[in-house]
């Protein structure tokens, strides 16, 4: 196996596999090496599908090399080391690859530890997560079998994958009690970081009244920081009106948990980031994707320090950002492609029906469609369940949408 490549993409997941594919559509005879430890792919935006009881979790998961592109070099190892002013990387084997150019979109960390006791707990006593391929369809378990009571849903501080899917849950699971008939005995919770329901008004305004029609209670600016699953209760830190941090606490009967998320540990203590970067994200500028020190290095996806939603539909308008770029440089140019911050959200209000909020950088909708996509429709729920996991398998990891 060689060891140096003209283009080194550390991730095989969404980012990974589109840049690369767009790259050799462009370039044929580019050298890439794709660094990716897994052998397994996962579609997670279908997990809050599973833990709603309407998609079969064996459906998000395939083989990484039926995705590979043909053409590039799969060295399934990870990365524990970046030495940038060397253009090399280093693999857990020890082994050094060296690069021309380096792609870095390995993804989000989920710091399940940063909550006490939420591991030991996951998938008992009414605690689970559709962050967990294992533990999401334990969430529909537990939705489906409750009978009422205190059900809480938390969201962390700090930006996450899916800036959505700590509510989506909740919106499906009070749209099935109410059908189911119990939602009078049901005592809603959403303990979230942030500060608002949603960061754009438009779509806010929608889900105001999602949360009004299911009496969900509201606690913001709160964060999570203790999950007792034995004795159900969850423990969270909260600024009074002095300035002081209280801690308090809320006993659950079901509990629907979201991790705190950060760069993953190989990056957080590398040259690729620095202090000012909360969360330890590759240091990128936003709109060009190229590091803002080490010029033949570019990040997308999660794991890059652009202040946008961290989604998949960001990954999609990032990458050809990062191909035209890369092949700007190789070809002597100025890398003058931008990305202006799209990102998208489907956030289901409903069974069957879904609000797909699209915005970019300024906080401004972004709509695709000739339609009010800030109210919720059949149409949108379709696009979520139906259309968009098979873009993803068929056209988006090929490099074709």
């Amino acid at each position: 196996m060689s060891s140096h490549y003209q283009i080194v993409i550390i991730g095989g997941g969404n980012a990974g596999l589109s840049v690369a594919s767009q790259l050799l559509r462009k370039r044929s005879n580019l050298n890439i090496a794709i660094i990716e430890p897994s052998e397994k792919h996962y579609y997670q935006p279908a997990w809050t599908l599973v833990g709603a009881g309407v998609y079969d979790i064996n459906k998000t998961v395939k083989k990484e090399k039926d995705f590979i592109p043909k053409g590039t070099t799969w060295i399934k190892e990870a990365v524990t080391k970046f030495e940038p002013q060397l253009n090399t990387v280093v693999c857990t084997n020890g082994k050094e690859i060296s690069y021309d150019f380096l792609i870095v979109c390995p993804g989000i960390q989920l710091d399940w530890g940063k909550i006490k006791g939420l591991k030991e707990t996951l998938g008992k006593n009414n605690v689970s997560s559709n962050y967990s391929f294992e533990f999401a369809p334990k969430t529909w378990e537990f939705i489906k079998n409750f009978e009422g009571g205190t059900a809480i849903f938390t969201n962390p501080k700090g930006a996450i994958k899916c800036g959505g899917a700590p509510h989506k849950v909740m919106y499906l699971a009070v749209d099935y009690w109410r059908k189911k008939g119990i939602l009078d005995k049901c005592d809603v919770h959403y303990l979230s970081g942030g500060s608002i329901i949603f960061g754009i008004k438009e779509y806010a305004k929608t889900l105001d009244e999602v949360v009004k029609r299911g009496n969900i209670k509201t606690h913001f600016k709160v964060d999570v920081t203790e999950i007792d699953g034995d004795k159900k209760i969850a423990y969270y830190e909260q600024e009074n009106s002095s300035g002081e941090v209280e801690r308090k606490s809320i006993p659950f009967d079901l509990c629907h948990a979201v991790p705190p998320q950060s760069a993953p540990d190989f990056i957080k203590k590398s040259p690729l980031t620095n202090l000012t970067i909360p969360s330890g994200y590759v240091d990128v500028d936003k709109y060009t994707m190229q590091h803002n020190v080490f010029s033949n290095v570019f990040s997308l996806g999660d794991s890059s320090s652009a202040p946008c939603g961290k989604s998949g539909a960001a990954i999609r308008k990032q990458a050809p950002v990062v191909v035209a770029n890369v092949l700007s440089i190789l070809d002597n140019k100025q890398p003058t492609a931008k990305y202006d911050g799209y990102a998208a959200c489907p956030i289901p209000t409903q069974y069957g029906k879904l609000m797909l909020a699209e915005f970019d950088y300024s906080n401004t909708p972004k709509m695709s469609f000739p339609i009010d996509q800030a109210k919720p429709r059949w149409s949108m729920w379709i696009l979520k369940t139906k259309v968009l996991p098979w873009l993803y398998w068929n056209k988006i990891l090929k490099g074709t949408a």
